[in-house]
């Protein structure tokens, strides 16, 4: 089958059509198709029934955005098989087939019925089949060929990052690149011009220039000042077809910014510059501004103002406040203008931060002249000094003169000053000064011990202007005088003891005085002279301001007396002295011989001895309950139950009875009767018959020399082991007796007892020989042992 288009429009596909028929199909896509044509399996050589072949071109060509009123005509499939007879039908599958594409299936004309856009598909895959119409068999296999939507310039170049926002230093080189745009064109670049774009400036020259290429946007002028001109904006054009006539074209801004750089030194408007000051300014406030212009921006206009030269120099300074940039002038000194009128002052102003680049443009840096006139001003009166300190006794008569103020007005005309004093606080009415010489007196009597300093303010105002006034604090001590007696400083609890010795130190004493220590720091202790000599206790004065008192004799008695009273007069060094009495109690307490105090009142024994009354009821009632645990115990004791038991040498062999019917001599469930085998018997276990043994019994023979040995504590000791690996025996306690008979019995036991509840394997041959008292019971086992045995 051959596929034919006549959608080959230009000498290329002609040629192309030429090249696949010399080289095969295997070449730029083409398909082969004959008839009766094999597989080729892998390993095996492939097979052709004939030889003939037909190399066609396997894709067809379609334009987009088809407007025309028919369906546009896309190829022809056509087989080698189809003799123009009509019974070839050709039928067309794959994408778009039978509603974009569609194919006459008996000329194999393939039509495009829809306007195809590029853009959204750019080819098509089909598959075609030519079968017979009779039989509806194919006539040579499947065939796939493409369709290839032919572009045409039908996109505009778009910006799709626009409108850019960009900056670039002023004063830049010529050439320094600003910004790099880039146009995209939805347009096939592989099929002619309709995708290729070249950039240009439609607005923004002869500042700006665009590389058509590249679409680099660079400055196209030396030297572009900011301060001339900041903001640029630019337009720039990408057009397709390589921008020659027809072609499509989109536009984007830029906005250009131009950025500050320090390439303008401050200038100040004036050279000379004049300033009114009055001399009322206080000291550290600003008095001024001064401001130099930068037409820089940001960092670039911060600048520095210092006062270079000037007879104003040492009174006035200057700073530079950083959000507005202007020179503050402040006042370092007072001023005053009956001394100096006026000052001038020399100040610089310069940038902080310099860009070297433009240092020709310099110096950045100005220097203007500032002059300072100082205003004169009616001022408030001036006192002589800024602070005064009086003093004054205490309990001085009012009106007693404390000290005098005096203030001055400064000015040339010099009012007559007046005084008064300020009552804001309650101490200011403690005092009275004399409006027109300024002397402070008293208005009440102080007591130093109860304040002993106070703080007034004294005020001055100009008779001819009383709204000018000053203010001066005065401080005034009160001293002291010996007005307070000592005492002594605390409560003394002065105790002796009864072993004590002549010469004995028992309290140092000390005292206060509420005077200061001019007239109360020296005391002198001594006892009262009104009184006879003491006998019991003396009085050393220290000469340091304590007093130590001693004993007068051997030996003390509470019982005689246990309370001494001892009074001291105490007297200071004031000028005149003064003195009080005090009363010392002392007690008398027995100690021990390092002389701790053991107690100092009969009644106090037990507390001495570390027991109070509440520790002797606990110890009390703690013996009363150990008392009554104790006759419990004895009265528990002597109401236990006898043993049943009552004699331990009655060993004789006991039948208990029990009211019950068991099950006859097979239950041995209400008492083990094994319990009181003779211990000649032991040399066997024996184990219950309605029990199944879990243990190993032990040995069945023991010889005869361990019987001949044994005695009671091997033989208790057997039982206990035997009742303990015993699983028959109860799960709780019970009581088991042993009735012991010695042993070396020739004759041995006769007990029925031990063949009621074993199996025997004895022999009893030797009963015959024991006489004709014995001969029934010879026969009786002589009878059983066979049975047993059988």
């Amino acid at each position: 089958m051959r596929i034919t288009s006549t959608s080959c429009i230009c000498p290329v596909l002609v040629c192309l059509c030429f090249v696949q028929r010399c080289y095969g199909a295997a070449h730029h896509g083409s398909i082969k198709v004959t008839r009766n044509q094999t597989k080729h399996i892998e390993g095996e050589t492939e097979v052709h029934h004939r030889p003939k072949r037909g190399w066609v071109w396997n894709q067809f060509f379609v334009l987009e955005e088809h407007m025309g009123p028919d369906p546009q005509y896309v190829g022809k499939l056509h087989s080698n098989s189809d003799k123009g007879d009509g019974s070839v039908k050709y039928i067309l599958t794959g994408e778009g087939a039978g509603t974009i594409f569609i194919i006459d299936d008996i000329t194999g004309d393939i039509h495009s019925t829809k306007s195809l856009d590029r853009e959204q598909k750019t080819h098509y895959v089909l598959h075609a089949q030519a079968i017979d119409r009779r039989t509806n068999k194919p006539l040579e296999p499947e065939s796939e060929f493409i369709i290839k939507v032919q572009d045409i310039n039908d996109n505009a170049p778009k910006f799709t990052d626009g409108p850019y926002i960009v900056t670039v230093p002023e004063m830049s080189e010529m050439g320094t690149s600003v910004l790099q745009v880039t146009a995209t064109d939805a347009d096939d670049p592989t099929y002619g011009n309709s995708a290729r774009v070249v950039y240009s400036i439609l607005q923004g020259q002869p500042y700006f220039s665009v590389d058509p290429k590249t679409g680099v946007i660079r400055t196209a002028l030396h030297n572009m000042d900011r301060e001339a001109r900041e903001h640029y904006s630019v337009v720039i054009q990408a057009k397709d077809m390589a921008g020659q006539v027809g072609g499509l074209s989109g536009s984007t801004t830029v906005n250009i910014t131009l950025t500050d750089v320090n390439d303008n030194p401050p200038r100040f408007p004036q050279k000379h510059y004049q300033l009114y000051v009055p001399e009322s300014a206080q000291v550290g406030s600003a008095v001024g501004k001064i401001k130099a212009n930068d037409a820089d921006t940001g960092s670039n206009a911060d600048m520095k103002y210092t006062i270079i030269n000037g007879d104003g120099a040492g009174v006035f300074s200057i700073s530079t406040d950083k959000e507005t940039r202007e020179g503050i002038l402040s006042l370092k000194k007072p001023l005053n203008y009956e001394k100096k009128k006026s000052y001038t002052l020399n100040i610089e102003g310069a940038n902080t931060h310099l860009d070297f680049r433009f240092s020709h443009l310099g110096p950045f840096k100005d220097v203007t002249m500032l002059k300072v006139i100082v205003g004169d001003v009616d001022e408030p009166p001036l006192f002589t000094m800024p602070s005064y300190v009086m003093e004054v006794y205490e309990n001085a008569k009012i009106g007693t003169p404390v000290g005098t103020v005096t203030a001055h007005d400064p000015d040339a005309a010099s009012s007559l000053v007046r005084y008064f004093i300020d009552h804001n606080t309650e101490e200011d009415r403690y005092f009275t000064i004399d409006a027109s010489t300024g002397t402070i007196k008293t208005a009440k009597i102080f007591d130093r011990e109860e304040t002993p300093w106070y703080n007034i303010t004294v005020a001055a105002s100009e008779i001819d202007n009383p709204e000018l006034v000053s203010h001066v604090p005065v401080g005034v001590r009160i001293l002291d005088v010996n007005d307070n007696p000592p005492e002594l400083a605390r409560d003394y609890d002065v105790v002796v003891c009864e072993n004590s010795k002549p010469g004995q130190v028992i309290q140092t004493i000390t005292a206060t005085d509420k005077d200061n220590s001019a007239n109360g720091a020296r005391f002198h202790f001594s006892l009262d002279e009104g009184l006879s000599l003491n006998p019991n206790f003396t009085l050393r004065n220290n000469e340091d301001n304590t007093a130590s008192i001693l004993t007068r004799r051997r030996r003390y008695s509470r019982t005689t007396q246990d309370i001494y009273y001892l009074p001291v007069l105490i007297s200071d060094g004031g000028v005149p002295p003064l003195s009080s009495s005090s009363t010392l109690t002392v007690r008398v307490c027995a100690c021990e011989r390092d002389g701790r105090v053991r107690t100092c009142h009969a009644e106090a024994f037990l507390s001495s001895a570390g027991l109070s009354t509440g520790a002797l009821i606990a110890i009390l009632l703690c013996i009363v309950i150990l008392l009554a645990i104790v006759v419990l115990f004895i009265t528990l004791r002597r109401s236990k139950k006898e043993p049943l038991i009552i004699s331990e040498e009655d060993v004789r062999e006991n039948v208990v009875t029990y009211d019950d019917e068991g099950g006859g001599e097979e239950d041995t469930e209400a008492f083990d009767i094994t319990a009181l085998r003779n211990p000649s018997a032991a040399e066997e276990l024996k184990y219950r018959r309605d029990v199944r043994p879990e243990v190993k019994p032990l040995s069945r023979h023991h010889p005869s020399s361990s019987l001949d040995s044994i005695d009671v504590q091997e033989f208790l000791n057997q039982r206990l082991a035997e009742a303990d690996l015993d699983p028959s025996v109860p799960p709780y306690d019970s009581l088991q007796t042993y009735a012991y008979e010695g042993h070396r019995s020739e004759a041995g036991s006769i007990s029925s007892l031990d063949s009621a509840t074993t199996h025997s394997d004895q022999d009893y041959n030797y009963l015959g020989d024991w006489g004709p008292e014995f001969k029934k019971l010879a026969e009786l086992y002589g009878e059983i042992e066979p049975e047993r045995t059988t």
